[in-house]
């Protein structure tokens, strides 16, 4: 069982200020560092800084979309709020009833009790799923683990949950090879919830789909998340997407956040050169509101060896001499937007239209 003393506010010390009722997930200054071993004796040589100084929160019953490109980050970051990864640093804050207790200080008995309020639907319905097992053993398998249910128990809260991701009951006793891809998801999906978790990790779980199915799966996860009141953090590259899902948008660029916003405001009133790069890629249904597609020189920074300053300024078109000295804090602009750039309040950046931008995906 976790300790009570954590829940009570023993490990409070790790925050001084006590976030709001409504927040759920709060994490300061995340950090995840790979090794870079060479040579016969294996000797630590550098890092690879994946996640370098993340701060976000999540709201109760919202959906924050982390976006970028491939690379910068995001992925680990969800893995690491769920202790997938072991973080290098930081704070990891589950806020409940008044209280929160960091998920860096559980040992790993306290940490299997807590997982069934945090839990991870993968990216790939392929090979996230054990060819060996059944529907009813690959979707029951989490109720067993944490001794909820077993036998009669089990067989119906593994049918009610398989019915309402839109499977069948039929399809218990049936193998993964059989289903489809969106199918396969859709399974992946039901073992996330089964256990009625409070927060979801979805990493990039349309972007293995074809995109008639894309659409499917993401009114699947909003319609899951209005009936068992979840929360999620929806990773993703494509801000088509990431629109249709969230009510606030973080764009991530080698390790770092550089824009957090409304959903709406950020695609209207983007204020980071990166996140106006990122719009410009959406397509457009309307021939008649078309952006020219701004495309970045060079490749993304090393996040083993980045740049000095600010990351984004090798490849920003606006950048200046204090962009190469100087990394920009990411500071709040206007209320609930917050901006990592020097010059985030002189830029006139073209953002999207609202209704171009969900109506790509929703068809």
């Amino acid at each position: 069982m976790v300790d009570e003393s954590k829940l009570n506010g023993a490990t409070m010390s790790e925050t001084q200020d006590v976030a709001p009722s409504n927040i759920l997930l709060e994490v300061k200054d995340l950090k995840k560092y790979f090794p870079i071993q060479k040579g016969l004796l294996r000797r630590t040589t550098g890092y690879v800084k994946a996640v370098d100084g993340v701060s976000l929160f999540i709201e109760e019953g919202e959906t924050l979309g982390l976006v970028g490109e491939s690379g910068c980050g995001k992925t680990t970051t969800g893995r690491c709020i769920v202790r997938v990864y072991e973080p290098t640093a930081g704070d990891i804050l589950f806020h409940e009833n008044g209280s929160a207790i960091n998920l860096n200080d559980l040992e790993r008995q306290e940490l299997k009790a807590f997982r069934r309020h945090l839990q991870m639907i993968f990216q790939d319905p392929f090979s996230s799923l054990n060819p060996r097992m059944t529907v009813l053993e690959l979707v029951g398998e989490p109720l067993l683990a944490h001794g909820i249910a077993s036998g009669t128990e089990l067989e119906d809260r593994v049918a009610e949950m398989v019915v309402a991701v839109g499977l069948k009951v039929e399809h218990l006793p049936r193998y993964p090879h059989s289903f489809s891809g969106g199918q396969r998801q859709r399974i992946g999906i039901a073992r996330a919830l089964v256990q009625r978790p409070k927060l979801v990790v979805c990493d990039e779980p349309v972007s293995a789909l074809d995109v008639s199915v894309q659409s499917q799966v993401v009114n699947l996860l909003q319609d899951l998340q209005t009936e068992l009141n979840l929360t999620y953090l929806f990773v993703a590259h494509d801000m088509s997407v990431v629109r249709q899902i969230s009510n606030r948008i973080a764009v991530m660029y080698v390790g770092k956040l550089v824009e957090v916003a409304e959903s709406e405001e950020l695609l209207r009133n983007p204020k980071h050169p990166y996140s106006e790069t990122l719009l410009s890629a959406v397509p457009r249904p309307n021939p008649h509101h078309r952006m020219q597609r701004l495309n970045l020189e060079g490749e993304p920074a090393d996040p083993a060896n980045a740049p000095s300053g600010c990351v984004f300024h090798p490849r920003c078109q606006y950048m200046e001499d204090i962009c190469k000295m100087e990394a920009p804090p990411l500071a709040e602009l206007t209320p609930g937007h917050h901006v990592a750039c020097h010059f985030a309040d002189s830029l006139a950046l073209q953002g999207i239209a609202y209704s171009d931008s969900i109506a790509v995906i929703s068809g």
